[in-house]
Order: C-alpha cells, then structure tokens, then sequence
C-alpha cells in the first residue's frame, strides 16, 4: 500500500450537451452553487462549469465540460456507473423525493442499503445520479475496527425478492417542495460507483496508487450476486465521508464504457498541495504508470493517469482555490479565462453559446 494516502475525492467531471440546461439542473433543481465558468483548457471552444458548495471545497465539486455534438455516452467497464451525493437525513431524502418527482424527474427509491439509504435519478443528458443519507454507515454489519474483512451478504430485505417494490415507490414526503431547504443541502461527493472488468486488480490499485483501503466486501443490493466492494480513506476504525470509491465486478465482460453525454470524463482525487503533488506522481512513476506532467489548471494542479481498465484518474490539489481570481460572494457570474487565454478572450467568446 502506498505510503501516501488521499483524504478522498477532489471532483467529478461529466459530460453535457447544453451548458445552460445544466445550470438549471445542477444549480436550479438540485441547488447546487456554480463556483466557476470557465472553458476546457485543452478545448477552449468548451464551457467547463463547476459547482459545488459556497467555496468550491475539494469533495463539493462537480464539474461539467459541454461538448454540444457529442454522442451519447454509455457506462461499462472502465467508466462510472453513478455519481452519489449526500444529504444527512432519510426525511430531507423524501423531500428530495417530492421535489424531484415534481419536477417531472423519475425517481426510484428510497433503497434501503444498509450503510445509507439511496434514491436514484438520472440528469438530462443520462448521468445517473444518486442521493444517499450520511448514515448509518459501514460498520452497520461489521465492526468498525475491521471493515472489508470478511464478505458480508445483505438481508433478505434488501433484495429485490424481499422487497416491498409498492410501498418503496409510494413512500415520498406529503406536501411539495418548492425550495431547496437548509436541511435538504446536497453535502458533496458521498461515494462514486465504477464497473471494472477485474475487481481484485483495480481493487489493488487504487489501494497502491492512492492509498485506499477495502472498507465493504459485499454484493450488488440489485442483483443479489455481483461482487460489490468498496474502497475508502480508513483510519482508526473510522471512514472519512467522501472518500469511498466502489466497484461493481463485471468479470470478463465484453461491454466497454462509451465515453459521450451522460458519461463520467475522469474523477479526481485530493492532494494537499503542490508539494504533496510532486511526490504523488513520482510514487505513480515509480509504480510503472503513464502519468502527465503537472498541469496548471489555475485553482489546482494536476495530474493524470489510468486505472488498469481505463478509468481515467487525476490527481488534484487542495488550492490555491476558486477565489483566485474573483471573489467568493460573486463565484461563476463571469466567465473567468486563464491568463494565456486572456489575449484571445473575444475570440473564445464568439465560439461560445451564450448561457445568461
């Protein structure tokens, strides 16, 4: 295991077709912050938004490039399946419910997962999405000093052959929800779920490149029999939220994740600094990977790399942050360009479509 060790996820990055239908999505609906609007700095013809909490905290972040004309994407091996975000409670979750299903977004659950309790939806351009309680957490069937020791199989109740699919559908809070209220908050990255064709390489992976531990050997709640395992930030007995990446075992399958609309480009992981920064990619190189240079992506430097069956991993700093270069009460109002980009503004803006 590597000696250095992530504290969790940095973002997400997906893909949309339309910038402002992402806006009123993620920022409208779901009520999220936009923190940054800027362009892809390797596609300055590409909106990249970023949301998250009022700072942009590392773990807060979604981010989005628009790529107008690009298929769509379909999960399989080597791509994610579902992004979770997380609330605190099963009844801020039902008003979550409510308000979805009146916005006319299909909604499933609320699932009872035994660690948190889960709804599932899907945003306009097909990213599936889930929103999972805090709680009650992994040590709910193990001890919390020894998670991932043993395979754990879920209750019967927990199956769809115990289930009571009526109740679990009709189950929603009573009167609508017209605002995003303080207790329905949506407090960042909850955990990310892949597909891998080879779950005990990727699993030692992510354990030697960044420092992750199994935390939940168990099996996929939907199906009763694929290999479910989950990997973390684990320290004395306890797992640090947001940091918990869990792969579905699609051992030998043939079906490719496709990348497009609806899909994950990369997930991201923290580094502390920049200092931090060099010695995570010389530990990588040493590993034997392929990783980028240091990237300058202006409120954190990167790098990149993939897993063994082609998840594209970055690895990204905590700062300097996304108030470098306007202030926190006015993050994302104005499109914000690198300093390279600066001379060419008028330019990129043209081949922009605009989202105000």
């Amino acid at each position: 295991m590597s000696t250095l060790r992530t504290l969790g996820f940095h973002h997400i990055t997906m893909v949309s077709r339309d910038a402002r239908r992402t806006i009123d999505f993620y920022g409208r609906l779901l009520g999220l912050g936009l923190v940054k609007r800027t362009v892809n700095f390797d596609d300055p013809s590409a909106y990249h938004l970023y949301f998250g909490d009022e700072t942009g905290r590392p773990g807060s972040i979604l981010t989005f490039f628009e790529w107008r004309d690009a298929g769509q994407g379909r999960w399989g091996a080597g791509g994610v399946h579902h992004l979770a975000l997380t609330v605190s409670t099963p009844e801020a979750q039902l008003k979550w419910k409510r308000r979805l299903t009146d916005a006319g977004v299909p909604v499933t659950g609320p699932l009872d997962r035994g660690y948190f309790k889960s709804l599932y939806f899907s945003d306009p351009d097909g990213q599936i999405l889930e929103i999972a309680t805090r709680g009650p957490g992994y040590d709910f069937d193990e001890p919390a000093d020894a998670l991932g020791a043993e395979l754990v199989m879920p209750a019967e109740e927990r199956l769809p052959t115990g289930r009571d699919e009526g109740e679990i559908a009709a189950t929603t809070w009573p009167d609508p929800v017209p605002e995003v209220t303080a207790d329905m908050r949506l407090d960042g990255i909850h955990h990310i779920s892949a597909i891998t064709d080879d779950l005990d390489a990727n699993g030692a992976f992510y354990e030697e490149a960044l420092g992750l531990r199994l935390v939940k050997k168990t099996v996929n709640q939907d199906d009763g029999k694929t290999r479910h395992f989950f990997w973390a930030h684990y320290e004395d007995g306890v797992v640090t939220p947001g940091s918990s990446m869990t792969l579905f075992d699609w051992s030998n399958t043939t079906v490719r994740a496709r990348p497009g609309a609806g899909q994950t480009h990369h997930i991201a992981f923290r580094a502390k600094d920049a200092e931090e920064q060099v010695a995570w990619r010389e530990h990588l190189v040493g590993m034997g990977l392929r990783v980028s240079d240091i990237l300058d992506r202006s409120y954190f430097e990167s790098i990149y790399f993939r897993a063994p069956d082609g998840l594209l991993v970055e690895i990204a700093t905590d700062g300097p942050g996304f108030a470098i270069d306007e202030p926190v009460e006015s993050l994302g109002q104005a499109l914000k360009l690198p300093d390279w980009l600066e001379p060419s503004r008028d330019e990129v803006e043209r081949a922009l479509v605009p989202i105000d």
